[in-house]
């Protein structure tokens, strides 16, 4: 297969890099502003034992920076980029367009979205692919559930710079994700190159039976139970956390692995290998009876209503007890926005990522969680895995780009 080069802008992680590489896609660089997020991308594709290696550029630091650093400091660079690079990928981060957020205007995170623009006039890639929650769709004033001029800005700038532009919202389910989570997709393709005759997401269309065939899981969408039952406690021992030895984590034991989905996440895991974030919450006996209340008391599935958090004393306002059967809803940055089907507790960081469709391999730096003021500036783990792009959903549009370009 062909390698086309790509950069990843607001790569988080590494969800949509995994995907775009797994796909047969080469990693060139990429920027991310959080230096917990880079140290997880770092770990996982900038060191010479990493599965998915970036080929980085010498003049670049492999460090966290912004991408007015970027440039700010490295425009000459870029613009020797020229030619060289057939996709710039990106998600700006959400928060300010999110509707769990508070939706403000005057969010300074919404101009990283013209960042992703003046990057793409410098280095004039071949395809552009964008990607943010349905939020980025919708007016800041009020609860307006319009369409908002912020991406006819974004779909008009791309013209304006010879781009053909298709847009679409996807749900990773769709792509074999246990999860309900709907995303804002924008594929651009640059003007000089053949026109295509289909629109990109109808090819998308027609890769992803055989994407999700090739992996085993065509005949229905991944459920709850498919993607984590192999991790539940009951399953098996637990033993001291590799983090703290005043947690309990969960023992990974192949024998537990019966499902086609568990198999797929676990492909590439050496033998004898164990992966992180695996460390269970420390649950005060009071919250694990509430838990276990709500477990036996309230449908699974869907939020607690009103009533039930009123009968439970929960100020909280989404929390969902997870149903074994149906999808998961979408993945959050809150670890205690979902409680297990089966356990009086919240989800480990590797089941939250299990639901994400991170392979186990994939290694997660940093703290667990955060709370207060710290979630201005700090992502720890869980919100590492709710801020990604599923791998899967990534894998599969990175195919679809392949083909756009070969054919």
């Amino acid at each position: 297969m062909i390698q086309n080069n790509f950069i990843d802008l607001f790569a988080g992680c590494g969800g949509l890099s995994l995907g775009l590489v797994k796909s047969g896609w080469n990693g060139v660089f990429a920027i991310e502003k959080s230096e917990d997020a880079f140290k997880t991308f770092h770990r996982n594709f900038c060191q010479e034992d990493s599965k998915m290696l970036f080929k980085w550029p010498s003049w670049l630091p492999s460090s966290a920076m912004t991408t007015q650093d970027l440039l700010n400091k490295y425009s000459s660079q870029l613009k020797e980029l020229r030619g060289m690079i057939d996709l710039i990928a990106g998600g700006p981060p959400c928060q300010g367009f999110s509707l769990a957020g508070l939706r403000n205007p005057d969010d300074p995170r919404n101009e990283l979205t013209q960042h992703y623009i003046t990057l793409v006039k410098i280095v004039q890639p071949k395809l552009l692919l964008l990607e943010n929650v349905k939020g980025i769709q919708m007016k800041f004033h009020g609860k307006s559930l319009a369409y908002s001029t912020m991406i006819q800005d974004v779909l008009k700038s791309c013209s304006d710079h010879g781009y053909r532009v298709y847009s679409s919202m996807l749900n990773a389910s769709d792509f074999g994700v246990p999860q309900m989570r709907y995303r804002y997709f924008l594929i651009a393709i640059r003007g000089d190159l053949p026109k295509l005759l289909n629109n990109p997401f109808d090819s998308l269309k027609n890769v992803l039976h055989r994407f999700r065939e090739l992996r085993g899981l065509t005949g229905h969408k991944t459920v709850v139970h498919e993607a984590i039952s192999d991790l539940e406690i009951t399953k098996q021992t637990l033993k001291p956390s590799v983090d703290s030895s005043s947690y309990m984590q969960i023992r990974y034991d192949e024998q537990n692995c019966v499902t086609t989905y568990q198999k797929l996440m676990r492909e590439g895991v050496q033998d004898n290998f164990e992966p992180n974030s695996l460390r269970l919450a420390n649950h005060r006996e009071e919250i694990r009876s509430r838990f276990q209340r709500i477990l036996n008391e309230c449908p699974k599935g869907v939020r607690l209503s009103k009533q039930d958090r009123e009968k439970f004393g929960l100020k909280k306002q989404t929390l969902t007890p997870l149903h074994p059967e149906k999808l998961a809803r979408t993945i959050t940055t809150i670890p205690d926005d979902m409680i297990h089907y089966n356990e009086p507790r919240v989800l480990t960081v590797r089941e939250n990522a299990r639901l994400q469709s991170f392979p186990d391999w994939f290694h997660f730096e940093g703290k667990y969680t955060t709370g207060g003021h710290r979630r201005k500036y700090e992502c720890p783990r869980y919100t590492q895995v709710g801020n990604a792009v599923p791998p899967l959903m990534a894998e599969a549009i990175g195919e679809t780009l392949h083909h756009l370009l070969v054919s």
